[in-house]
Formats: structure tokens, C-alpha cells, sequence
């Protein structure tokens, strides 16, 4: 992710990868599920999982933080607590702060378990990502239900795919949250408009401050997250 602050032409980053990749299985059929598909699957251990961070030590690394049923078909996004646990340490112990992605109320609370065992340390950073098919739908009562189970001395953020991406700006910092934009949740600034990035954020900044909002720049956000400015290696 990007933090951008496009109202004075200044872009910094917050360098962040994801250990999302390596988790996919497709399942072979309803009648057949085993073997599994090889076509999609790209299911391997926790240390080729986190191998880029190793590599590449950015600042911020998202974790998935639960097993999804994903999309269509056969495809489920796998993360079982062990395989957490262990991904979850090795960042920790890299010094690389985790920004746990929570697709349901159950990711939540296992996010909960990571910081009682020790695995992640506060202060946590939790993304509510909503509306994903198949886990928490975007309406509002299933939003405020994440949103009452974050603990207050946690930072959270929010988004939304598709038409409901830039409905979720509003949503969260009405929620007293934080703000999260970019192609990979939607791909369309207008009806038929292709956006970039910029063009989400800058959307986005529009919102926020339209609300009374303040957009903050690179530096507070590391403050915030207790983050140490660096340049990725590799």
C-alpha cells in the first residue's frame, strides 16, 4: 500500500508485502476433490511463504489471518493456525511489523490469540477487509460487529471491493477508523473509467476531508505504528 499525500504532490511509502501468496488450493471436484488441482495451486510451507519478507524486509507485511472459502468453484485461501503461528513469529522476529487482514469475526479473534501467545506485538494493525466472497458481507450491522471486537488500543482500517469500494472511506472514519483505497480492491474511479491509484486516493482524500477528517502524511503514520523508515533489501 501507498500512502499519498496528493494535496501537496508529495508520495512516500510505507513498503509493505504480503505472505498471502503460497496458501491457494483448488480442489480437484465435488465428487472428487483429491488431488488437487494444479492448475492454481501453489500450496508450500511457512518459510517459502514468508521467503520474499525474508528477502526483501519491508517495513510492513500483511498476514491473512484465517482459512476462507474464496471466490467461485473449488478454491479455498488457506491458512491454518499453525501455518500462522509460525508465519506470524518469523515476522515478528525479522522485525517486520504484521498488518493482519481479517476476512470474518473469526479471523479476528484468532488475530486476538496471536497477540495473547506472543506471536505478533502491539500495536496491532488490522485490516477489515468486507464484502469478499465468501467472508464478512459490506452491509453496515456486519461492519460495526468487526468494528466492536477490534481492542481500542489497536490501529484499524477498512475497505471494500467493487461499487462499494468508495462508500467504505466514509464508512470507516465515521466508524473511527482508518482508510484504505487501490486497484487491487477496485479498478474504476467512475462508471466505465479506469482509475490509477493516484486517482482512488486522491477520491478518497476528497472524502475524508470533506467529513472533517485529516489525512495523515508518512512520517505520523510510522510514528503511529512505531515503524522505522527504511528502503527494501534485495
Amino acid at each position: 500500500e501507498v500512502t499519498e499525500r496528493i494535496r501537496d504532490a508529495e508520495v512516500d511509502v510505507v513498503l509493505n508485502l504480503t505472505a498471502g501468496m503460497g496458501g491457494d488450493m483448488i480442489f480437484g471436484g465435488t465428487e472428487q476433490p483429491l488431488p488437487l488441482n494444479p492448475v492454481g495451486t501453489d500450496m508450500v510451507g511457512a518459510t517459502e511463504r514468508v521467503s520474499h519478507v525474508a528477502e526483501c524486509l519491508p517495513e510492513i507485511c500483511t498476514l491473512d489471518c484465517g482459512t476462507m472459502n474464496f471466490s467461485l468453484g473449488d478454491y479455498v485461501m488457506t491458512n491454518t493456525p499453525s501455518m500462522l503461528r509460525a508465519m506470524g513469529k518469523m515476522m515478528t522476529d525479522l522485525g517486520v511489523r504484521p498488518e493482519i487482514e481479517a476476512f470474518d469475526t473469526g479471523h479476528l479473534w484468532f488475530a486476538k490469540q496471536l497477540v495473547e501467545e506472543g506471536v505478533i506485538e502491539d500495536p496491532v494493525l488490522i485490516q477489515l477487509c468486507m464484502g469478499i466472497p465468501w467472508g464478512a458481507p459490506d452491509d453496515l450491522n456486519t461492519f460495526m460487529a468487526m468494528v466492536n471486537n477490534v481492542p481500542s488500543n489497536w490501529t484499524f482500517s477498512a475497505f471494500s471491493i467493487g461499487r462499494n469500494a468508495m462508500a467504505y472511506p466514509a464508512a470507516a472514519v465515521l466508524a473511527g477508523g482508518n482508510v484504505r483505497v487501490g486497484l487491487e480492491d477496485n479498478l474504476y474511479v467512475g462508471k466505465g473509467q479506469l482509475a490509477t491509484n493516484a486517482q482512488l486516493v486522491d477520491k478518497a482524500v476528497n472524502i475524508i476531508e470533506s467529513m472533517g477528517a485529516r489525512v495523515i502524511g508518512p512520517a505520523e503514520v510510522r510514528e503511529k505504528l512505531k515503524l522505522t523508515k527504511r528502503a527494501p533489501r534485495g
